[in-house]
């Protein structure tokens, strides 16, 4: 099966991934949308009402805001009083453990006028109370000044300042106060006195509930009423507080008499017909002109779960009332898939991403605008991510830019600079804060869907790198040959618009698997050719062998999938000619196994592996020339591309015949600057003796 036919294996099942992943997308997003049936008016307290002329058509009452309704609870909770229950038998028990000797809590000898201070004191702490700690300091955390004491059906206010704790009851013990010259306070410490301290107040959970309750039920949720057919407000009134307030009423009466037959249906179907039609328009982007993502289930599934983390990101901040949406790195969408994939598939997907996420808004109009444009700077100003640096200017500009394209929308509704909300930037430079967190997320999405970014081919084509510095020490000829490879394949790359640092990565790493048996390649011999005592299909083996010893090594240093696609097709299923034609020079009338002598493949499938294929073969039959000229290189670069065109090496990847012009010319340009001749510097002739030289030297 050629790769054609494999493609169109891998689109059929990926068509009914494609299917099943946009229905899942579809309803989780729609399954935790808000759907509160909110009317369709937008308005903000100060500013113009927009549309026509509002009038009642139910009654309903006037809903007082949540400010007033918090300051009223407050107001009123000031008289709210906690119950306590009390044991008035503590502090007979406690007096009776003290005075008995058997407790040998205390010292065996205390004066008798000790022992009446201390009982004394033990009455008065008990008659006031001894609450738990924790009771003790809530009460004082929550300024309750009066609690209420009950015995049976009898209640007593008592003061919060006359009750005990566990620690000062302790400390009116020890402390003798105005009795300091009578009393010792270290004898007093000696006695154990903490032991005969244990909370007598119980907090009573229901009874002090029920008197919050009743407290709370005279409070009153509304601040009058609006009869049907009264006028609400008329286009260009300013919307005022009491005016807003009303309008705020209606929505809520409104969302409260619908919630039951519209929540459930028509929003959601609306929802679901909204979301549908993003989508559907997203695949219909991929299907014209990126179809080579769909055939990835990988990354199908990354493009998709943007789509939805966001909206649901965008639908907590809603639901639970957090902040606000402008503090989400939306920007984080365009940059991650510029990354990854391109600058068209990255703004398309953000767009989809935003308008999703804008259905859950009361204002999305702005939000979308503010989105959009933030979203191209991030792709203008992140074309290619190598480096750290690129990520912080990126942050920068988004933020600037953000900040200044959403003053300007408040400029448009505002003409007062004292009513701009100045809090509104505060998110803005948050959000870009949070952009930074792209580069961790890219290493992230790297390890979870197998994408490959420059920032990884940067580090892997460092040649400090751990695998090419063995590749350098074990077989120096190898690592020549590669980085010379490289260096003519990036020049290719970048001439014909492939991506240079792929390929050159690519490049770097295509032999490494050379390093298994180094001396078999001509490279890295001096002067000794194991292959000498081999026949021609051991040897055809072991030099056969260095693709598949390649992708071993690859895997063993965890090297991305799109360098290990480099290394097995480089050779492609080409042949070792040197072995096949000098087996069939010895055995003329004898059939011949080819598949000893093939490669294993595959062909090249995409640009950067085709100019890799053609760099690998002109670099090494280069160093066999007998002399470099013009002419010489020229038929080489020639019969060798030529020739692996004729055997199909390309017919599997988008590479044109103007762009294996292009690389012809590359190749012979850069080979002749490599293997250019120098001049020959003429020697100095001896000139001719004159006679009168020779006359005079006689003398």
């Amino acid at each position: 099966m050629n790769r054609h036919n494999q493609q169109n294996e891998l689109t059929s099942k990926a068509l009914i991934y494609r299917i099943v992943i946009t229905i899942i997308v579809i309803f989780i997003v729609c399954l935790y949308m808000p759907r509160d049936t909110r009317s369709n008016f937008q308005f903000d307290l100060g500013k113009p009402w927009r549309y026509n002329q509002v009038i009642a058509t139910y009654d309903f009452p006037i809903y007082k805001s949540a400010a007033v309704i918090h300051t009223e609870q407050d107001s009123i909770l000031k008289k709210y009083k906690t119950y306590f229950g009390i044991n008035t038998s503590s502090a007979k028990e406690q007096n009776e453990r003290f005075s008995t000797p058997m407790e040998a809590h205390r010292p065996a000898i205390v004066p008798a006028p000790y022992l009446t201070y201390i009982e004394n004191k033990l009455r008065i702490i008990y008659a006031r109370g001894v609450m738990q700690s924790e009771d003790y300091d809530r009460m004082h955390t929550e300024q309750i000044s009066n609690i209420r004491v009950f015995i049976q059906n009898e209640a007593t206010e008592e003061s919060l300042d006359q009750v005990f704790s566990h620690k000062t009851a302790y400390e009116y013990l020890v402390d003798p106060g105005s009795d300091s010259m009578s009393y010792d306070r270290n004898l007093l410490r000696k006695c154990n006195l903490i032991d005969y301290i244990v909370p007598n107040l119980t907090y009573d959970k229901t009874k002090s509930e029920d008197s919050r309750k009743d407290l709370l039920s005279s409070l009153s949720y509304s601040s009058g009423m609006v009869m049907s057919g009264q006028k609400i407000i008329d286009r260009g009134d300013i919307v005022d507080e009491k005016t807003y307030d009303i309008l705020t009423s209606m929505e809520k009466e409104y969302a409260k008499r619908n919630e039951s037959k519209i929540q459930s249906h028509t929003v959601l179907i609306g929802q679901l017909i909204y979301v549908g039609i993003i989508i559907l328009c997203l695949g219909l982007y991929f299907s014209l002109f990126r179809r080579d993502y769909l055939i990835n289930v990988r990354s199908i599934l990354f493009i998709a779960s943007l789509p939805v983390i966001y909206p649901l990101i965008t639908a907590f901040f809603i639901k639970q009332n957090l902040f606000s949406v402008y503090l989400i790195p939306f920007a984080m969408i365009p940059i991650c898939i510029r990354v990854f994939m391109d600058s068209r598939t990255a703004f398309v997907t953000h767009l989809a991403t935003v308008l999703i996420s804008a259905m859950a808004l009361k204002y999305p109009y702005e939000f979308i605008a503010t989105q959009l444009i933030a979203g191209m700077v991030a792709i203008y100003s992140l074309r290619e991510l190598s480096q750290r640096s690129q990520l912080i200017r990126s942050a920068f500009y988004i933020t600037l830019t953000s900040i200044v394209f959403y003053f300007s929308i408040e400029l448009i509704h505002e003409k007062d600079f004292a009513r701009l909300k100045y809090g509104m930037y505060i998110y803005f430079i948050i959000n870009g804060a949070l952009l930074l967190f792209a580069y961790p997320f890219l290493f992230l999405f790297e390890k979870i869907f197998g994408f490959t970014s420059n920032v990884t081919l940067v580090e892997l084509s460092n040649t400090n790198n751990e695998l090419l510095r063995r590749l350098s020490e074990v077989a120096p000829g190898t690592f020549q040959h590669s980085m010379q490879v490289a260096n003519l394949a990036t020049e290719v790359a970048n001439k014909i618009g492939a991506k240079s640092l792929l390929v050159r990565t690519g490049a770097l790493y295509h032999d490494i698997g050379k390093m298994n048996n180094p001396a078999y390649f001509t490279e890295n011999q001096n002067n000794i050719n194991p292959h000498d005592r081999l026949s021609y299909e051991q040897s055809a083996a072991i030099v056969i062998s260095h693709v598949k010893d390649g992708l071993k090594l690859a895997d063993k240093y965890m090297l991305p999938q799109v360098i290990k696609d480099f290394i097995s097709t480089h050779h492609g299923k080409g042949r070792t000619k040197y072995f096949l034609i000098s087996y069939q020079n010895r055995h003329p009338n004898e059939p011949v196994d080819e598949s000893l002598f093939t490669y294993p493949g595959p062909n090249p499938f995409t640009l950067g592996q085709a100019i890799l294929m053609m760099a690998d073969s002109v670099e090494a039959a280069s160093r066999s020339l007998n002399e470099y000229t013009e002419e010489s290189i020229s038929e080489l670069v020639d019969k060798i591309i030529d020739g692996q065109v004729n055997d199909g090496f390309f017919k599997d990847c988008p590479i044109t015949f103007h762009d294996i012009n292009t690389a012809k010319e590359v190749f012979k340009v850069k080979l002749k600057t490599i293997y250019h001749t120098r001049i020959s510097y003429p020697e100095l002739k001896k000139q001719p003796e004159t006679a009168a030289q020779t006359g005079s030297t006689s003398k």
